[in-house]
């Protein structure tokens, strides 16, 4: 769709676009004046014509594809947007904004943690249709996808958002979801652990089980309603469990001695 000369153009162009901001508030936008501001604003034209199509459709299984194809056409411009951003400069882009909110919708995390660790650190805003601040939109929604389909989320990716987040002020009630889906990952991790594995770390299972917990009782502590009380139960259950088995063996071990 886009030639190889022009997509190098608008990443360059990108790159441009950028001044050294003052982290502490968000940067405006592309000055309008300049060969990188126009560019921009052509490709503001293309999202909103998108955004439009977008609106024209219900389903939001149907939408999701069609954000993953029109993602396309603002990859070489945020190529660029990144790489000003590793250099020190940024402006505010609601085309990056939009594709991180896009890649959380088409199951891309690790693309939408990469645009949110720019969004975040130079205190990029979401449009103005979203009530949340980026830190929260970006760790809510994907603890709200890894809880509902935790196949689609690795604990990585959720300890990355949780990283990315950490300082952001944000209702305590997102913040819980998201320690509620980590909690639950390091379950799983705990239940697969192959002590044989070449990576498996020091303390292995309980290891694991142990963070599940941590993880757990913090999203129990920002938030009562949260829906943890269950899993808190069973995950006591089988560090108990542990114990009783380390126990159990550390006793044998002296019957054996003379």
């Amino acid at each position: 769709m886009f030639s190889p000369a022009l997509r190098h153009r608008q990443k360059v162009l990108a790159q441009l676009a950028g001044d050294i901001p003052d982290e502490s508030v968000a940067p405006p936008e592309p000055a309008t004046d300049s060969e990188a501001g126009r560019e921009y604003a052509s490709l503001r034209v293309l999202l909103h014509d998108n955004l439009r199509k977008l609106a024209d459709v219900q389903s939001i299984e149907a939408r999701n594809p069609m954000k993953a194809e029109m993602a396309q056409a603002f990859r070489p411009w945020i190529d660029g947007v990144l790489a000003a951003g590793e250099a020190g400069q940024a402006a505010q882009d609601e085309i990056l904004v939009t594709n991180m909110i896009w890649a959380i919708d088409y199951r891309d995390f690790d693309y939408a943690l990469r645009l949110g660790a720019h969004v975040l650190k130079y205190n990029l805003v979401l449009p103005e249709r979203y009530n949340r601040t980026a830190a929260c939109f970006l760790a809510e929604d994907i603890a709200t996808v890894a809880l509902a389909q935790h196949e689609d989320v690795t604990l990585e990716q959720l300890m990355r958002a949780s990283t990315l987040s950490k300082d952001a002020d944000m209702p305590d009630q997102a913040r819980a979801k998201l320690h509620k889906a980590i909690g639950r990952a390091y379950e799983r991790r705990a239940e697969t652990f192959d002590p044989a594995a070449d990576n498996a770390p020091a303390g292995g299972k309980a290891a694991f089980t142990s963070e599940a917990m941590t993880h757990l009782a913090r999203a129990f502590e920002l938030d009562r309603n949260v829906g943890v009380k269950k899993d808190m139960e069973r995950v006591a259950r089988k560090l108990k469990a542990m114990e009783d088995a380390t126990s159990d063996d550390d006793t044998g071990d002296d019957g054996d001695q003379e």
